[in-house]
Formats: structure tokens, sequence, C-alpha cells
């Protein structure tokens, strides 16, 4: 397995900031505006950009954890046993912008679940995306992030793996992985 190392902890550090500085451009003193991480490592992502967000702007805005595990496509379809995670959102959504934190934007799948998710919670005035890494040209459905970290060309056979300290690593790195090709 070849992995190649796409962004370092010093590098993540820098576009968490870039992607603060154009939240804090778009969104005057984030009044009326919350952040939804998407269980798992959106959470991760979130947390951090919530913090950066305190240290620049001074202002706390509020977030919560979005699990999608029950509003995915394939959910019935599957063999093994989905866990679903934990979700809190602590605050209304009607008539917010919310701005949804994943890791990885890939297929567009989870960004349609965490839209039918949401619902449960009400209807947003506005609906934006910010993605760690956006694996381009690789969607099943028309989903685009208003706010990227990284664009990745990528082909099937790759895996993006996102290593956070949150998650017990030693340090933050995320890797662009050739899975093998097996022959059937």
């Amino acid at each position: 397995m070849q992995k190649r190392l796409l962004l370092n902890h010093k590098h993540l550090s820098i576009t968490i900031s870039r992607l603060c500085h154009q939240l804090i451009e778009n969104h005057k003193r984030f009044e009326n505006t919350v952040l939804l991480g998407l269980q798992p490592k959106g959470i991760y992502v979130a947390e951090r950009i919530k913090s950066r967000l305190k240290e620049v702007s001074g202002i706390d805005v509020p977030l919560g954890y979005l699990d999608i595990t029950f509003y995915r496509d394939d959910f019935r379809r599957r063999d093994d046993i989905l866990a679903p995670n934990e979700t809190k959102v602590p605050f209304i959504i009607e008539k917010k912008n919310v701005i949804l934190i994943d890791d990885v934007l890939y297929t567009g799948r989870t960004v349609k679940a965490a839209m039918d998710a949401m619902n449960a919670f009400g209807r947003p005035d506005k609906v934006e995306f910010l993605a760690l890494i956006d694996r381009i040209y690789s969607r099943h459905i028309p989903v685009e992030a208003n706010y990227v970290g990284k664009y990745v060309n990528t082909v099937l056979s790759q895996k993006v793996l996102v290593e956070l300290t949150e998650q017990g690593k030693k340090e933050d790195k995320i890797w662009l992985i050739e899975r093998p090709v097996i022959d059937e």
C-alpha cells in the first residue's frame, strides 16, 4: 500500500486558519449562524474551526454534532450493522445560517444525508458546506463545498485517510492511500 502525505500538522493548522478567515469574510459577526460537524470525523474539524474562530474573531459560534447513519441511502442495503454516533444539536436551526462541516467530500452522499437529517431540527435560511479535503471528479450527486481546505485529484483505487490527534494519533496527518487492486 502506497501512501502520499497531503497535509502534515503544520499545513493542517494553516489550512484551518485560512478556512476560518474565509468564514469571517462571509459571515458578519456570525449572527444567526451555527456550525454542524458531521459524525464521526467532521466533528473534530468543526471543533477546530470553532476554536480558531473564537481565537481570531472573539466570537463563540454555536456548535452541534449531526449523525447521518439512518439517513444514508445505503443504510438498508449493507450487510454489516451500522452503529450510530451521537447527535447533539443544542439549538434550533429554524431560520439559521448553517455551516455543515466534514473531513472529506467524496461522492456527495454524506452531504445529502446530512441535509435530510437536518430537517428534523428545523428549516434553515441558508446551508453552506465546509470540507477539509475535496476529492474532485468523484461525485455521484451534484454537491459542491463552499469552503475547501485542499482539492485532491483521486481515482477509485485511492482513499483519503485523515488522522487527527483527537482520534488518539500522535500527530495530525492526512494521507492519500493507494488501495491494492484485487483481481477477480
